[in-house]
């Protein structure tokens, strides 16, 4: 729900804030105002893909009820323009990375639509507590063995996070005999779609009735492939340098408890900020490391941040 108000609201504010521009610059009178907000601000309804699919799965697109549904979610995401080219400005340095890891651990491509609709390629924790780049809540990392407590939150750490994904997911694809319905399950659980399945003697997701955010969520992620595939076709324009690139890295291994990161990480000649930046799972200023467990930091390559 938050989602769609912010998508609501972003629009609102995009054409509030066009409007104001050419009425302050370009409007001395009513008749240029009008002609202006005529001329100068356009939406346009979109053209409906002839075909799409998700991991080679087709969309029903001739079913009237899944046309107006996808429309909705190609118009939001199109329409919210800054949104937009901060995912394309991201994707540039998240999907090199995340991209072999899917074919790593055994995912259709399409997946990585499914974590731009998680957490828009941002380290972010939701309000119910979802954390990371593919969203996990602690119970579900916890019970696919991440380390998750004071001092590390292996939620965050891109590589164990996608495997933990791929592992949920390749569960539920098993159970539910599609990857579609595997999205959709990572969204509404596994039990949610298993109800829904058992009460409307259903087994396609097309062809059931969801909650609202659940019944969005596959869509969304359709549209994010579809327009992050396409960009001019749907109105991105942008240069390669406007976009945001992954800083090289080499790894240090750590198996003894670390007092103070920020007096550790001072040889490397960066700070605990930058620390952070490329190593999010470590969520305190120390280690308590009495195990001896091994941990592997990743430091930025020199002349990056200087």
């Amino acid at each position: 729900m938050k989602t769609i108000s912010k998508i609501g609201l972003g629009v609102a504010v995009l054409a509030i804030s066009a409007i104001s521009i050419h009425a302050v610059q370009d409007a001395p009178t009513d008749e240029n105002f009008e002609k202006k907000l005529v001329n100068d601000y356009n939406v346009y309804a979109l053209p409906l893909p002839e075909k799409m699919d998700f991991a080679g799965e087709a969309v029903p697109l001739n079913n009237p009820d899944i046309r107006e549904r996808m429309d909705r979610e190609l118009l939001v995401n199109t329409y919210w323009q800054s949104n937009g080219l901060l995912l394309f400005k991201r994707a540039n340095k998240y999907f090199p990375l995340i991209e072999p890891l899917l074919k790593k651990y055994g995912l259709p491509d399409d997946f990585k639509y499914l974590a731009v609709a998680e957490s828009g390629l941002e380290y972010t924790s939701s309000p119910v507590g979802a954390s990371g780049i593919w969203h996990f809540m602690k119970g579900t990392g916890l019970e696919y063995g991440l380390e998750i407590n004071d001092y590390v939150d292996e939620r965050y750490n891109l590589d164990k996070a996608t495997m933990v994904a791929a592992e949920y997911l390749k569960k539920s694809k098993e159970k539910f005999g599609s990857w579609t319905m595997a999205a959709a399950s990572y969204n509404a659980g596994v039990g949610g779609m298993n109800k829904q399945i058992n009460r409307q003697k259903e087994t396609s997701y097309y062809d059931l009735l969801l909650n609202d955010e659940t019944s969005r969520y596959v869509f969304r992620i359709l549209a994010l492939k579809e327009i992050m595939t396409h960009p001019q076709q749907y109105g991105f324009n942008f240069r390669e340098k406007d976009l945001y690139t992954n800083i090289p890295t080499f790894t240090v291994k750590v198996d003894t408890p670390v007092e103070d990161w920020a007096e550790w990480v001072k040889p490397y000649g960066i700070n605990y900020k930058i620390l952070k930046l490329h190593n999010p799972w470590l969520r305190d200023t120390y280690l308590k490391n009495s195990s001896g467990k091994e941990y592997f930091i990743e430091i930025p390559e020199k002349g990056y941040y200087q």
